[in-house]
């Protein structure tokens, strides 16, 4: 669907540990592909390309879409100080797949400070869960505050880890000034959709005359 020739869009999976980034990677492929959006995906670990592995065994992409990248240090480093490494390993998707619509680039685990370079994508994800607290929202840390999307996952755990959902919403939306905050379980797939149809907007400039967009609301 790329007819652009200025390369996909890039675009960042943050969070902590746990919070399930990998599994909203494996919710959003098989959608992505469904509305006709042509994705690749970068991996981020300290030093294994466990996450690569895992998604290559899922058959959700040709294998040669998933690249691994290794931070062999703090995950911030290979994201934000110096994304050198990701930006090589997206450059090379692109010369490979010059077709692609966007390029998904999964950060390796961290702590709430997680951000991403701007040098490195042009929008970003950031995921916590309800198990990690619903204090998290209050915490204001620098990636729920600045990403371009907040996604609160594992919304069906909030009863049996004594979590207010809605409490849980509101704060976030209230430390984000309002931005978008969505919530997901990846599980079932509720609000993955909402996802893809926010990117297909945000990122892709696609509207409601689109044919991919009309796909995703159908």
């Amino acid at each position: 669907m790329n007819v652009s020739g200025k390369g996909a869009a890039r675009v960042g999976i943050g969070g902590p540990v746990g919070s399930g980034k990998t599994s909203l990677l494996e919710s959003l492929l098989p959608r992505l592909k469904a509305a006709g959006i042509e994705a690749a995906v970068i991996t981020n670990d300290l030093v294994t390309h466990e996450d690569a592995e895992r998604l290559r065994r899922k058959q959700l992409l040709d294998p040669e879409r998933i690249l691994a990248v290794e931070a062999g240090a703090c995950p911030h480093t290979v994201i934000r100080e110096d994304p050198t490494l990701n930006i090589e390993a997206a450059d090379a998707l692109d010369a490979t797949f010059p077709f692609l619509d966007i390029i998904l680039i999964e950060s390796g685990g961290d702590n709430l400070a997680s951000t991403f370079s701007l040098d490195l994508v042009d929008y970003w994800l950031f995921v916590i869960d309800v198990a990690g607290g619903d204090d998290i929202p209050r915490k204001k840390g620098p990636g729920v505050i600045r990403c371009d999307l907040l996604v609160i996952n594992k919304t069906d755990l909030a009863p049996y880890v004594g979590v207010d959902l809605k409490a849980m919403f509101a704060e976030a939306e209230a430390v984000r000034d309002g931005r978008a905050v969505m919530g997901t379980n990846c599980q079932t797939g509720e609000g993955v959709d909402a996802i893809i149809e926010r990117l297909s907007a945000d990122v892709l400039f696609l509207d409601a005359a689109d044919p991919v967009s009309r796909s995703l609301s159908a």
